[in-house]
């Protein structure tokens, strides 16, 4: 087969491939703004809507004389147009009004930012953090560890999340607080 034709195929190709792409009114690259890759940003782009966190999961893995293990799971959804930075989510276990046990999911950043571990939430698909929690059993509440025990506890989680739409130092932090009963 003669190259010249191979090559006038393969040039024929990408400008049919161009042609579509410009005339179809689609951009391929789309996450600057709600009118393409070259247009600039409007207001409602620049609008920042608050993260959901909803809790997947609260589980008692292991219960001993000495310690439980618990392992508790967030899903965080993310519904503005661009991905957004999720620096931490603080929260607290209670069950009875008491507090079982306080965590931290990522990093609160202090001082000059550091390599940090913050979270990239996508805008097309949930992403899962998960916090694994060790209780010691210091022999106070006999009453909390045979329920933790027979996994009878009655749980409430509440907490903060902060998050970010564009970089961690670019200032407008979002807060959202959540609540939840298991």
């Amino acid at each position: 087969m003669n190259p010249r034709i191979l090559v006038v195929v393969v040039v024929a190709f990408f400008v049919a491939l161009l042609g579509v792409m410009t005339f179809s009114g689609q951009s391929i690259i789309n996450d600057t703004s709600e009118g393409g890759f070259f247009s600039p940003p409007t207001d409602a782009s620049r609008q920042v809507l608050p993260i959901t966190i909803e809790l997947e999961d609260l589980t008692v893995l292991e219960v001993t004389d000495k310690f439980a293990t618990l392992q508790i799971k967030f899903k965080v959804l993310n519904p503005n147009y661009n991905s957004v930075i999720l620096q931490y989510i603080r929260y607290q276990i209670f069950e009875n009004n008491l507090v079982v046990h306080s965590g931290l999911i990522g990093e609160q950043p202090q001082g000059f930012v550091m390599g940090s571990n913050y979270f990239i939430i996508l805008n097309e698909r949930p992403s899962i953090l998960s916090d694994r929690i060790t209780i010691k059993n210091t022999g106070n509440t006999e009453e909390f560890w045979s329920a933790l025990t027979s996994n009878t506890l009655k749980w409430k989680i509440n907490g903060e999340a902060f998050f970010n739409l564009s970089s961690m130092i670019s200032g407008a932090e979002k807060r959202i607080t959540f609540e939840f009963t298991v």
